[in-house]
């Protein structure tokens, strides 16, 4: 739940009302499973979704995300990335990626 602490220290908001936020963000993913997990029990994938709702949960969020695939090394392809990104797009304002310059064809536009 230490998601949820970014929106009670730079908003000032209840703990309670933090939570149902975050707790709504992972059912979006569908990963409120992993409500009270802690870092080491989370797989890769569970690890970046983490990683962009604590990014997301400032207002008028911009995510920088680099080099994924060192994050989510088993990824075969894009997808999984793209896909995160739609199910929570109205958390953020935009999106920037960043990789290496031979890997640009693979992401494409969003």
């Amino acid at each position: 739940m230490n998601i949820a602490l970014i929106k009670q220290y730079h908003e000032n908001m209840p703990r309670h009302k933090a939570e149902q936020i975050v707790l709504y963000a992972l059912q979006r993913l569908g990963l409120l499973s992993i409500a009270y997990k802690r870092n080491p029990s989370l797989t890769n994938e569970e690890r970046f979704c983490v990683m962009l709702l604590r990014a997301v949960m400032v207002r008028d969020a911009i995510v920088i995300i680099d080099r994924p695939l060192n994050i989510i090394p088993n990824l075969k392809g894009y997808d999984f990335i793209f896909q995160t990104l739609k199910k929570i797009e109205d958390f953020f304002i935009t999106c920037h990626i960043y990789d290496y310059k031979w890997m640009a064809e693979k992401y494409g536009e969003i």
